[in-house]
């Protein structure tokens, strides 16, 4: 039987999701320890959550190197030993840093967990920061960072940050060849001992958990003396962004990249999912009105998207592309344009209907596996949300009227109310 594909095939409208929830405890030495028993693999991922990025730091840099490098040894291991003790049960091992966090991740199957737990206990108690390891990862970060300024679409995105939050402020921040060079031992392991070795932890099981699993990280991670409260550390950006254009000169670059945004919110606020959705349709995804206008009519770039950004403390709204130099000021024209019929021009049902459907749709398909669940569990459970924030997720996007898009356009997307950042030329 031939397939008519002038026939669009049937689909089903995603009303409702249900997510599973953690089980939560408090260890000996008043670590959580939260866990979400799902999936039908058996594998495991551990994961160890310092309230240690950037926003705790009094060093720039101290909180990126103090995580980076816990596996290069230990009072009883040298490097060698830590990468082969974790290869020999095939286990994977990850070091996540962020401004407001750093984290310890592994995955292993469930059956192994028992010797992962003294690895990472190891890591997190007993890391001695060598210093030839350490020169490598500093000659390594200088490297990178080398050729990532050679990029304008990185060199756009970190003056973004910075014009919206300042240069000091932990989100505006961003790694300098003159920080990394001087940054000295000491300042790396007060880092880690006041922040990772004593500082407040959350531990995420997640995967096929195990019976016994649970009183085996007590007996590793529940003894040690852990969870001692920093005290609130308050960073605020008071730097004044509205209506400044910056543009940085790359007489070498044919091209120019373009980022115009403005400071938002987080989860937590009122208006998130209505302006969710509103990005959505302004240059969400690859039917966005950016892409139909500035891609697909005017062939001006491969591609131009906008995000809305949720941190810890902030957020932040950002348009972005890459243009060839001739077409900046035609690009960023085309954008201010089709932000005004948001704020002038109601969204007609289809298109609504369409985005809201396709939001659904990626949001449950973003479900798939045991460990994209536990990744939305982690955000409830890290930044406070409520249980049901998720689960009212798809409620709260069909609710969503063509006034409240109208509305959002003009509230938060005020042109003369954002920054403008080009690197390149114009």
């Amino acid at each position: 039987m031939l397939l008519d594909r002038t026939i669009a095939p049937d689909f089903k409208v995603i009303n409702s999701i249900h997510l599973p929830e953690a089980k939560s405890h408090t260890l000996d030495n008043g670590i959580k320890l939260h866990v979400i028993n799902i999936g039908d693999q058996p594998v495991v991922r551990l994961e160890c959550i310092f309230e240690a990025g950037n926003w705790q730091e009094e060093y720039p840099g101290a909180s990126f190197f103090a995580i980076k490098m816990l596996p290069e040894g230990t009072q009883n291991y040298i490097s060698s030993e830590i990468s082969e003790a974790f290869d020999r049960i095939g286990a994977f091992i990850d070091l996540n840093h962020s401004s407001d966090r750093t984290g310890i991740v592994v995955y292993c199957l469930s059956r192994f967990l028992p010797d992962v737990l003294p690895l990472v206990q190891e890591l997190i108690q007993k890391a001695i920061f060598p210093e030839k390891e350490l020169e490598e990862l500093r000659n390594i970060t200088l490297q990178n960072l080398r050729v990532n300024k050679e990029k304008t679409s990185y060199l756009a995105s970190i003056e973004l940050r910075a014009g919206l939050f300042g240069k000091d402020h932990p989100y505006g921040k961003t790694q300098n060849e003159t920080d990394i060079e001087s940054i000295k031992l000491e300042n790396i392991t007060a880092h880690f001992d006041r922040f990772i070795k004593n500082g407040k932890c959350t531990i995420i099981l997640a995967g096929l958990v195990e019976d016994n699993d649970v009183d085996i990280i007590k007996q590793y991670l529940g003894k040690y003396i852990a969870g001692n409260e920093t005290g609130a550390i308050v960073h605020d950006p008071k730097l004044s962004y509205a209506g400044k254009e910056i543009l940085v000169e790359k007489l070498d670059s044919v091209q120019s990249s373009i980022r115009i945004g403005r400071r938002l919110f987080t989860r937590h606020h009122p208006d998130y999912f209505k302006m969710l959705v509103t990005n959505e349709i302004l240059g969400g995804y690859f039917g966005s009105r950016l892409m139909k206008n500035i891609r697909e009519e005017k062939g001006l770039t491969y591609g131009i998207s906008s995000n809305v950004i949720t941190l810890r403390h902030e957020g932040y709204f950002m348009i972005g592309t890459d243009v060839k130099k001739e077409f900046t000021q035609q690009t960023i024209d085309e954008i201010k344009k089709e932000i005004y019929r948001l704020q002038t021009e109601l969204v007609d049902n289809e298109e609504l209907q369409t985005v809201k459907n396709f939001m659904a749709g990626e949001f449950a398909g973003s479900l798939n596996t045991a460990f994209e669940i536990a990744d939305r569990q982690k955000i409830l459970l890290l930044d406070g949300l409520p249980a049901d924030f998720f689960n009212r997720y798809i409620d709260q996007i069909h609710a969503t009227t063509s006034e409240d898009i109208m509305e959002m356009a003009n509230t938060y997307l005020r042109p003369d109310e954002m920054l403008e950042v080009v690197v390149g030329g114009k």
